[in-house]
């Protein structure tokens, strides 16, 4: 059973917005689509689907940090309106439905009378499998998918498809825009302590790459499991004060520890607590995110702001994706002016692309993978530390491509997926 709804409350505030976004102009302004294939809608309307899973989201470790029950579609709500604000007066409308699906739902079979109804503008907070049975669903060949939530780096070589295009950094972009501070910082010995999960190994694997890349080494890599009690009351804290050290006792000598604990299992846990007093980054302590709370450059506090306005609380990165995501789609509406799914899919490939992102620069996707380059932030629980690329990081067109798999390293073929849907 789909549980759908519909966020239409930024429609009034399009003709009283004071704000316009330079665009070009020209006959095409406020026709509609031609193609009868792929979501052709009638004039500049711009229906976006939001679609989900009622997934097992982790428990925050720290009793500061809320469960949050609307992380990305948040962000998205909060995009819809900025789009309004823009293309209204273009005579562009902007809505977005929600759609969350049962955690043990068929995906692919509950999502083929959305794409039949003509609803392909998809922003896809889902996990890779039930990503990957989106994108192949027949239906799905002229559909624009944007993936917000998973930074499996496998969905950008060789489980590639056309029609995703990621929004979210994948794990190899977050391990070198980390790894480039450590090398810059000379801290360069690593011992890598990661978890057990799939997706713990996964960014661990990532890890092992950027030191290859950029001259770290892992002077050892030790799996962990940690099994607490209680860890929020009575004398959890004792144990895990036992625990961490003996975890990270008789590693040879290392300038961090570098954890790879994605489901926040133990990581958040390390900080002040490992065996030598060494500091603690990868996916806690010291972490690589495409968005945090204390980050406040090139106009970010403006963002950061409005959010709070609006959802009463801090913008998580899976929120920024959602954003992030919504206005591609919008900045590629209002600049091209074409409204079906392949014709803005093409766009985002095109040198003419770029979106906004508070960064300091355009984001343009990498066409050889559909992946978002974007700047890292290098941020600490309460404050950003760093930006990466680092200074010194250099490559011939995008310094931002340093992050991540470049094209010669790319297992993506992305003509020969789309030729079997």
């Amino acid at each position: 059973m789909l549980k759908m709804r519909s966020f239409g409350r930024a429609a009034a505030l399009a003709l009283a917005a004071g704000l316009i976004a330079a665009a070009p102009s020209g006959d095409q302004a406020g026709k509609p689509a031609t193609s009868g294939e792929g979501g052709a809608r009638p004039g500049n309307e711009y229906a976006i689907t939001y679609l989900t899973k009622d997934y097992d989201e982790p428990i925050p470790l720290s009793l500061l940090d809320k469960e949050i029950e609307d992380q990305g579609v948040a962000g998205a709500r909060v995009a819809i309106e900025e789009n309004n604000r823009t293309g209204g007066f273009l005579g562009q409308h902007f809505s977005l439905e929600e759609v969350k699906l049962p955690r043990d739902a068929d995906i692919a079979a509950e999502a083929k009378p959305l794409l039949a109804a003509g609803q392909d503008l998809i922003v896809a907070d889902l996990e890779p499998d039930d990503l990957l049975a989106l994108s192949d669903i027949p239906g799905a060949n002229n559909a624009l998918i944007l993936n917000i939530r998973s930074s499996d780096d496998d969905l950008r070589q060789k489980s590639c498809r056309h029609n995703v295009f990621h929004i979210m950094p994948s794990n190899a972009m977050r391990a070198d825009a980390l790894a480039q501070y450590l090398v810059w910082k000379n801290w360069d010995k690593w011992f890598l302590l990661k978890g057990t999960a799939p997706s713990d190994i996964a960014y661990a694997k990532a890890v092992k790459r950027a030191a290859r890349r950029f001259g770290g080494k892992i002077v050892e890599e030790r799996a962990y499991k940690f099994e607490a009690g209680n860890k929020r009351a009575d004398s959890g804290h004792q144990q895990i004060q036992t625990q961490m050290p003996a975890a990270t006792q008789a590693a040879p000598e290392h300038d961090v520890v570098w954890v790879a604990d994605t489901v926040e299992g133990f990581g958040e846990y390390l900080p002040y607590r490992v065996y030598d007093p060494r500091p603690v980054v990868g996916t806690q302590g010291l972490t690589a995110t495409a968005w945090h709370r204390a980050y406040e450059e090139f106009a970010g506090s403006q963002l950061q702001n409005r959010f709070e306005r609006a959802e009463n609380r801090y913008m998580t990165e899976r929120d920024y994706a959602g954003w992030l995501a919504v206005r591609a789609i919008g900045e590629a509406a209002l600049r091209s002016h074409k409204t079906s799914a392949p014709e803005l899919r093409d766009y985002f490939l095109s040198d003419d692309f770029t979106v906004a992102g508070f960064k300091g620069k355009g984001l343009s996707f990498r066409p050889w993978n559909n992946q978002l380059r974007q700047p890292l932030l290098i941020a600490a629980p309460r404050a950003l530390v760093s930006t990466s690329p680092q200074e010194g990081f250099l490559h011939p067109r995008h310094v931002t491509d340093t992050l991540g798999y470049d094209e010669p390293e790319s297992k993506c073929e992305m003509d020969t997926l789309a030729g079997r849907m």
